[in-house]
């Protein structure tokens, strides 16, 4: 597992928001230190030097990860595609 940052806040709109170490791609599954499902990768945003990152948080209570560190798997490199199709 990878560290993506800390949980600065909740937005208004449910989303999570990380001021991120690492950015991961869109759509990554987002876990906690015990790894539990959290959610997934809704956006990035920000400067690149340094970006945040929007997490759709499918947990039920929001606020009980404020401050909280999340992590993600790294995604397994997919095999290319040969040959015509």
């Amino acid at each position: 597992m990878k560290r993506i940052g800390r949980v600065v806040h909740i937005s208004p709109s449910g989303k999570a928001v990380i001021k991120a170490e690492k950015t991961p791609r869109i759509g990554v599954t987002v876990m906690d230190k015990k790894n539990r499902q959290v959610g997934k990768i809704f956006d990035v945003i920000g400067p690149t030097v340094s970006p945040y990152v929007l997490v759709d948080v499918k947990t039920g209570d929001h606020q009980s990860i404020v401050g909280s560190f999340l992590y993600f798997m790294p995604l397994s490199k997919q095999k290319k595609r040969s040959g015509k199709r």
